[in-house]
């Protein structure tokens, strides 16, 4: 569903009075499209107005958030993205928007694991035999992803690293052609969201390795951690958060907040995570403040990691 929103334009204490548009910077299907629109039913119920999720892609997710930096700062625009907020400063150099000093915080939403996948015949069985695999074939073999500053891509960055190797990198437009593309063989492997990989692993589709958190998956029982499998150095989880623009009235933020509260203990949310590998974050995270201080160790952390790689 994608729609514009005309926006409210009362006193704080009357929002809302209008639909809200929650921009997602990725397609419709994707991971965090998903992930918004577990949450925009429950939310839209305790708001008592339609929230409508609005797709803006292009640019690993700056283009979509660079428009809700700019937006009308009521609350009648929200932004959902996920760790790619933190990783954009150092990918895009020429950032049109600062994503600490641009944007208010409403709250964290879950952390998803990712799982490495490869296409159902690649050979190896285990990750330490994948490990083998790709570094004896460094060269030809192929690791698919969504694009530069994506989930996917970032997860693959590090999987590298931890691997050791560079192989041959092969950007899709969203994740849903990249996992089409390995479900029929014309990739090798990548690193992806639970969100979009449990039941392509569980179906058989591809083969599935390893989560990268450090407890395994309830959703995924079959596959180790990464750390159990021998890559100690690969863990890392998709954060999601909610903002909005950073002169939006506290009054809003609060209203905002409280109703990311109330969706993220709605039981069909629960259930509709938990099959698909995640969990809402618990409540203490769902906050302004969590979120900000994620935002800000994350842009610290990544930007040593992502050092030399820039999308420009």
């Amino acid at each position: 569903m994608a729609a514009a929103c005309s926006g409210g334009g009362g006193d704080p204490a009357d929002f809302p009075d209008d639909n809200i548009e929650v921009i997602v910077p990725f397609s419709a299907g994707g991971p965090t499209d998903t992930v918004t629109r577990m949450i925009a039913e429950p939310m839209a119920e305790e708001l008592g107005v339609q929230v409508v999720v609005q797709n803006i892609e292009g640019a690993g997710g700056t283009v979509a958030a660079g428009e809700a930096a700019q937006a009308d700062a009521d609350g009648y625009t929200v932004l959902m993205h996920h760790i790619g907020m933190s990783t954009a400063p150092t990918l895009y150099p020429d950032l049109d928007f600062n994503p600490v000093e641009d944007f208010k915080t409403i709250g964290l939403v879950t952390e998803v694991p990712m799982t490495v996948i490869a296409r159902k015949d690649l050979e190896p069985t285990t990750l330490e035999e994948l490990t083998t695999y790709v570094t004896d074939n460094e060269d030809s073999v192929t690791l698919a992803h969504a694009g530069i500053g994506s989930a996917s891509h970032l997860c693959g960055v590090l999987l590298q690293q931890a691997m050791g190797v560079e192989v041959q990198e092969v950007p899709y437009d969203g994740t849903g052609p990249a996992i089409a593309d390995l479900v029929g063989g014309q990739v090798d492997f990548m690193c992806d969201q639970t969100t979009n990989t449990t039941t392509q692993i569980t179906s058989g589709a591809v083969k599935g390795y390893a989560v990268t958190t450090t407890e395994p998956v309830e959703s995924l029982p079959d596959l180790p951690t990464a750390a159990e499998a021998g890559l100690d150095e690969l863990e890392v989880t998709v954060w999601h958060g909610l903002y909005v623009p950073s002169d939006t009235p506290d009054e809003v933020v609060e209203k905002l907040n409280s109703a990311l509260q109330v969706a993220l203990k709605d039981q069909g949310v629960i259930d509709q995570m938990g099959d698909l590998g995640t969990a809402p974050v618990a409540e203490d995270q769902a906050t302004p403040d969590a979120l900000t201080q994620k935002l800000e160790s994350e842009i610290d952390a990544w930007s040593g990691v992502l050092s030399g790689i820039t999308a420009e």
